[in-house]
């Protein structure tokens, strides 16, 4: 009898010790994610978010923010998962990689502006002419590198100046990786994804966020797990961007012949009065769904 009282009182010393862990976590992510959209209001100073979406009913800046917001909370989400280490040593984790998740995530969306959408003004599609293609390119990438920030962050490293190291190098590669994506699929193409996107075609803007998610998502499971090495790491990062790469032209052609069969993809975004959103959507699940296939077939 005394043996079960005492396994008892273990169990529900235990089980305070899980729930003081789950409060702290859930209190340390909503702080964070809170910083997170000061950092955005920070960087972004020229836009009024609430008079965006309540005031001008922006629906392209909803879009953009709502993909800000997802990629923001997968960021944050690397800091948390993962075995414990004790409560102190969770929330200094979650302090650090966090700050450093939301860092990187607005780095992303920068260089997206730049180098990515590099053709025209972001700020102006959105914010003036309410470009909802445009947005939705920029809610994409803000989850793609959510994604990657996720399999930078997560896992096991060897301390913490080495685990921010490891996070900012593969942070960078994936960028170079979406970059490389986002040039190839556009040279694969018989139009200009970025003069399309320019024109309001908010389909070929939906095609290429599921790209730019596919090829996030196979860069995140390269890069999850716990660091063994430099080279392990970049060799799966190599190998899952030309898989990805070669994913492409091969979706696209299964999406033509088995998901539309009888129609082209490229009349329906491109080469009719309304461009068709909803073969858009189709377009951009069969790369995110291959991706996805892929990450559980390897």
């Amino acid at each position: 009898m005394q043996n079960f009282i005492q396994m008892e009182k273990i169990l529900q010393n235990e089980m305070v010790i899980m729930v003081a862990e789950a409060v702290t976590y859930v209190i340390g992510a909503f702080i964070m994610f809170f910083i997170g959209r000061v950092v955005y209001n920070l960087v972004h100073k020229k836009i009024n978010v609430n008079s965006e979406l309540v005031e001008k009913d922006n629906f392209a800046f909803s879009i953009a923010h709502t993909g800000y917001l997802t990629g923001l909370l997968l960021a944050i989400g690397s800091s948390i998962v993962g075995p414990s280490n004790g409560i102190l040593t969770d929330f200094i984790d979650m302090v650090v990689y966090g700050g450093l998740s939301i860092i990187l995530l607005n780095l992303s969306v920068i260089i997206c502006d730049k180098v990515i959408l590099h053709k025209f003004s972001v700020y102006k599609e959105i914010v003036d002419d309410q470009n909802e293609g445009t947005g939705v390119v920029e809610a994409a990438v803000a989850i793609a590198s959510g994604l990657i920030i996720f399999g930078a962050v997560s896992g096991e490293g060897h301390g913490l100046v080495h685990g921010i190291v490891t996070a900012i190098v593969f942070w960078a590669v994936g960028q170079v990786a979406l970059i490389l994506a986002s040039f190839i699929y556009n040279a694969s193409l018989s139009y200009n994804v970025l003069d399309e996107i320019e024109k309001d075609n908010i389909a070929v803007g939906v095609a290429f966020a599921g790209v730019l998610v596919a090829i996030a998502n196979l860069i995140r499971y390269a890069l999850s797990g716990d660091f063994l090495s430099w080279g392990e790491s970049f060799a799966n990062v190599g190998i899952e961007l030309v898989i990805g790469l070669l994913l492409l032209p091969v979706v696209r052609f299964l999406a033509d012949r088995v998901l539309l069969p009888g129609r082209k993809i490229t009349d329906e975004l491109v080469n009719q009065e309304k461009p068709n959103v909803g073969v858009a959507l189709i377009e951009a699940f069969a790369y995110i769904g291959g991706s996805v296939l892929i990450t559980w077939c390897i």
